[in-house]
C-alpha cells in the first residue's frame, strides 16, 4: 500500500495538505481538498481557511480559495470565499464612530489585569473613540467567554471604549497554522506579518482607526517581536503608540504572574495586580472554596 497524499482539518482550518511527489497534479490535489472540505461541512464548518507557501497560491486559488494576506515568501493565508474579509469589515463598519483620533487595542487578557486596564485608560484619554478587540481563540488558560466578561467589566467605566469580540481575522499565535515552516523564526515572522497586514489593510480602514496602542514587553520575546512588526508595517499609515507597563511591588504586572499565583491559590497577591471585577471572577470560579461549592 502506498500513501499518495494527505490533508488534515483542525476546526475550520485545513492543514497538512501534501501529495506524493511522483503523483502530483491538479486532479489529485483537488480531490484531496474536496474530501477535506466535505469533512468540514459534515462537522458544521462552512467558512474554511488554509495557510500555505506562496508558491502554492495559484493551485489553491483554482480550487476555490482566495488570498487574504501574505508574508513575503513565507506564507499566505487563504479562505474559501471571495467575500469573507469584506463581509466581516462591513459588519465592523456599523460600529464606526466619528472622531479625529480613533484608537485600537488588541489583547488576549489572560486574564485582564491592572496593566491591561491602565493601557486602556491611557489610550481612552487620548482618543475620541477606542476600539478594544479581545482575541477569540480558546487557546488560553481562560476561555474566551471568561476573558471577554473580565474585559467588559474592567472597562465599563470608560464610555468611549467599544469592546469587540475577536474574529478569525485577528489571529492567535497559538493557532496559526504554519506547520510547513520548520524555522520557528519564520513562523513568528509569518504570523505577525499576516496578522498586522489584515489589521492595516482591512480592519483599520473599516473603523477609521488612526492609532494602535500597545504595551511594552519586558518578558516575552514573541510579543516583543510582534510589537516590532507593528511599528514596521503600520507606521506609514497608522501611529503606533507603545506605553510602558505599570508595576506592582516593584515588578511589571503580567497576566502570566496572575496565572502562576492562581495555581497556588495566592489570592491576596492576585488582588494587588488585578481590578476588583477580575478578582471577583477569579475568586468565584477558581478558588478552592468555589471548587468545593
Amino acid at each position: 500500500m502506498q500513501l499518495v497524499g494527505c490533508a488534515g482539518l483542525a476546526g475550520n482550518v485545513i492543514k497538512c495538505v501534501a501529495v506524493n511527489e511522483q503523483l502530483r497534479g491538479e486532479i489529485l490535489s483537488a480531490r484531496l481538498l474536496a474530501e477535506v472540505e466535505n469533512a468540514a461541512l459534515a462537522r458544521g464548518h462552512f467558512h474554511l481557511f488554509l495557510c500555505t507557501r506562496p508558491c502554492n497560491k495559484e493551485r489553491f486559488s483554482r480550487s476555490g480559495f482566495w488570498p487574504i494576506a501574505q508574508s513575503g515568501n513565507n506564507a499566505v493565508l487563504m479562505e474559501n470565499t471571495p467575500q469573507g474579509i469584506e463581509r466581516y469589515c462591513r459588519a465592523l463598519s456599523a460600529k464606526r464612530k466619528c472622531g479625529e483620533k480613533v484608537g485600537a487595542i488588541v489583547m488576549n487578557a489572560n486574564p485582564f489585569t491592572l496593566g491591561h486596564r491602565h493601557l486602556v485608560e491611557q489610550a481612552a484619554q487620548q482618543c475620541d473613540v477606542l476600539h478594544l478587540f479581545v482575541v477569540r481563540e480558546d487557546a488560553s488558560f481562560f476561555p474566551f467567554s471568561a476573558r471577554l466578561e473580565m474585559v467588559r467589566a474592567g472597562v465599563a467605566h470608560l464610555p468611549n471604549v467599544i469592546v469587540h469580540e475577536g474574529s478569525q481575522y485577528i489571529i492567535s499565535r497559538a493557532t496559526f497554522p504554519a506547520y510547513f515552516l520548520k524555522d520557528t523564526g519564520k513562523v513568528q515572522q509569518a504570523w505577525s506579518e499576516i496578522d498586522v497586514l489584515i489589521f492595516r489593510d482591512h480592519i483599520a480602514p473599516a473603523l477609521g482607526i488612526t492609532h494602535r496602542f500597545i504595551g511594552s514587553e519586558p518578558f516575552c520575546d514573541i510579543t516583543r517581536q510582534y510589537n516590532q512588526t507593528l511599528h514596521a508595517l503600520l507606521s506609514s499609515r497608522i501611529d503606533v503608540v507603545e506605553m510602558p507597563r505599570i508595576k506592582a511591588t516593584g515588578n511589571a504586572i503580567s497576566a502570566s504572574e496572575v496565572r502562576r499565583l492562581l495555581k497556588t491559590q495566592q489570592f491576596t497577591r492576585i488582588r494587588e495586580i488585578v481590578p476588583e471585577s477580575t478578582f471577583a471572577h477569579l475568586e468565584a470560579h477558581y478558588s478552592a472554596r468555589a471548587e468545593v461549592a
